[in-house]
């Protein structure tokens, strides 16, 4: 029997949910789940990324099964799109699998088992997201994905605030996913074939274009965590176990992305440049408010949430880039564009989840998510301090990493947009240039903050001496993440050439053909514009920590003198004395005042241990979510006067909806 590519998707969509059923007979046997279960679904999906890889460059392959309604079944299409979005989720949760093999333990809040129910679930409905070639199958598997992912975040059920935090991530995906389903209902055209090879042929006037386009933005939005839909990122990340906040980070907010790309490029065929322009506005506000929000924070795994919605923000940023090249008939931009999207996307899912399992295996060794607490770790944790140290000079966009070439791939295509026919928009892109080098850059003094306060310095309590590095089966799934980031560092020119055929489809145009012909060189134009060299830089760098150590060993023969760091003059240092995530924060909180509610607690002469604290909130939380929030208890409380509890009152308001539908009727 010969299968096709699409065929070996489906068979690694039904192992997931195979393994996830297993675990439901095996609900309290954690060895069973850990060393068996875990690791099984991070094998398929190594046999996912193997099948996406291979199928990326081919021809599109469509299934229809028989497994929804009776005159609703389920479309499948694997393209090169949805094959390059089916790499990101079977490599990246390959390596999160293998970490939770070795991070979950019992008294999590959720049987093992059912854990395992509930994460395999998710990874086979993120898969078939992709997949889904009808609105149908596509919002039952969005559906899914929402739903095991809510169980998920609160797999500790059992405190208050997780639980808080799991309802608001299920309000905003529903209302996000409600958007969807009305943008589909514009994209079918009136036609009654919500099947996305209908809608592909649908010539929609700019008003109905535009109508789906402002609906899929916002729904998609909603799950990706653009300003102002993303209040719910901060709560779910922190409330969830860190495998669970890795994919949700790295792999589930990929899929909103999937989302908005499919729409804009593959079912819509009008293009309007403000399209572009409110995509710039929106994904640039998003960056910043996410970059300035994650450097005061003072919780790990909250910083690294707001860090999700900067990097969020840049990618729609990319995407309104395209959008405005493509408006403009500037076809070689827009794939460049493109390309540092999917590229970010990639580097991304990778190098956030390292992150996340780092934090998580710094959580478990310690008990402590507050900055404050922590320090001194990479004595005795130096494995994670390692690893996560890669993920952090690939988060702070530091070659020779992944995220280092999707920044600059970004930044070059702001760069190279001065050939747009508006000078409006001509004056305003350098703006945003400038904008996304100020992002970059408090990006990496976030990342200088997180890894510093967490592994360097002094342990900032007794028990940090007693924390022990991951375990064995931690180790494999971060040092998989590892090699993800180094991989798409030092080998750019190869990953682009399995971009280029979803640029060649989605915008007609792409940068394989320039940049295999520069070799080891990465060019996304012309050699004379830009070029980078990532083996170039690494032989440079190595050649000169080569150089550097030669010298110290011709001029000072090897000698080696002991002392403690400089502490300007004063011997007996301890660990309060260094800096701490609150006042490394401060400057950030000094010049980005507006954009943080601070609620200041000063100590009075009264107090027996005086204390000074400053709280910063959300402003859209005080603006938005709370007067709404209000504003549904009001109605909702209206709404409650109807419920008399009288059956008289009940056949009375029956009788008088009969009568309003009847004249509705004749009329």
């Amino acid at each position: 029997m010969n299968w096709v590519h699409l065929d070996w998707v489906l068979l690694v969509v039904a192992a997931w949910l195979l393994i996830g059923v297993a675990g439901v007979f095996a609900l309290r046997r954690l060895t069973l789940v850990a060393r068996v279960l875990f690791p099984a679904g991070g094998a398929f999906g190594l046999l996912l990324f193997g099948v996406a890889l291979s199928s990326v460059m081919s021809s599109p392959e469509v299934a229809v099964l028989p497994i929804g309604l009776p005159s609703l079944p389920f479309h499948f299409r694997l393209d090169s799109l949805s094959a390059f979005f089916l790499m990101v989720i079977g490599s990246v949760s390959a390596g999160v699998s293998a970490f939770a093999a070795g991070y979950f333990r019992k008294g999590e809040g959720t049987p093992p088992g059912l854990l395992a129910l509930e994460y395999h679930l998710f990874l086979a409905s993120m898969a078939l997201v992709v997949l889904a070639d009808d609105a149908y199958a596509f919002m039952v598997m969005w559906e899914t994905m929402a739903l095991s992912s809510f169980f998920l975040v609160t797999a500790n059920h059992r405190i208050v605030e997780i639980q808080r935090a799991g309802y608001l991530y299920l309000l905003i995906a529903h209302i996000g996913a409600i958007s969807i389903l009305l943008c589909f209902g514009v994209l079918q055209a009136n036609t009654g074939d919500y099947t996305f090879a209908s809608m592909r042929v649908q010539a929609l006037s700019p008003f109905w274009a535009s109508v789906a386009f402002l609906l899929a933005l916002f729904g998609f939005g909603a799950k990706a965590g653009i300003v102002p839909l993303h209040v719910w990122l901060p709560e779910a990340h922190p409330a969830a176990p860190s495998p669970v906040s890795a994919l949700m980070s790295g792999v589930m907010l990929k899929t909103a992305i999937y989302g908005v790309l499919r729409v804009f490029f593959d079912l819509l065929h009008t293009t309007v440049w403000w399209w572009g322009l409110l995509l710039l506005a929106v994904g640039l506000t998003t960056a910043l408010f996410g970059v300035v929000f994650a450097a005061v924070q003072v919780d790990m795994k909250r910083l690294l949430a707001y860090s999700s919605i900067e990097n969020i923000g840049l990618l729609f940023a990319g995407i309104g880039l395209t959008v405005l090249f493509s408006a403009f008939g500037m076809q070689p931009m827009a794939a460049l564009a493109l390309t540092a999207v999917l590229y970010h996307v990639a580097s991304h899912a990778f190098f956030k989840s390292l992150l996340f399992v780092g934090t998580g295996a710094v959580l478990h060794a310690t008990g402590e998510r507050n900055l404050g607490k922590l320090g001194g770790l990479i004595r005795t944790m130096p494995w994670v301090a390692w690893v996560t140290l890669v993920a952090v000079l690939a988060s702070a966009g530091l070659p020779p990493l992944g995220g280092f070439v999707s920044e600059w791939l970004l930044l070059q295509s702001f760069l190279f947009s001065s050939g747009l026919p508006s000078s409006f928009l001509d004056m305003l892109i350098p703006v945003f240039a400038a904008l996304i080098a100020l992002i970059a850059a408090l990006a990496g003094y976030t990342m200088v903050k997180f890894f510093g306060v967490i592994f360097l310095g002094q342990p900032r309590e007794e028990k940090l001496a007693r924390a022990r590095d991951a375990g064995g089966w931690e180790r494999i799934g971060m040092a998989w993440l590892v090699g993800g980031c180094l991989a798409l560092g030092l080998f750019p020119v190869q990953f682009i050439a399995l971009i280029d055929p979803v640029t060649r489809v989605l915008v007609g145009a792409g940068l394989g053909e320039t940049v295999n012909d520069s070799g080891w060189l990465l060019v996304p134009v012309a050699i004379e514009r830009a070029s980078y060299g990532p083996a170039i830089f690494l032989l440079g760098v190595a050649a000169s920590f080569a150089l550097a150590f030669l010298l110290v060993r011709l001029l000072y023969h090897g000698r080696l003198r002991r002392a403690a760091p400089w502490d300007c003059g004063y011997r007996w240092q301890n660990a309060r004395m260094q800096d701490t995530a609150e006042g490394f924060g401060q400057p950030i909180r000094q010049i980005f005042e507006p954009f943080f509610r601070m609620e200041r607690e000063l100590p009075t002469p009264f107090d027996a241990e005086p204390r000074y604290r400053v709280s910063v909130a959300d402003h859209f939380w005080h603006w938005l979510y709370v007067p709404l929030g209000r504003a549904v208890e009001r109605l909702a409380s209206l709404i409650g006067l109807l419920q008399q509890g009288r059956i008289a009152v009940y056949l009375l308001y029956s009788f008088v909806t009969l009568i309003a539908v009847l004249v509705v009727v004749k009329q």
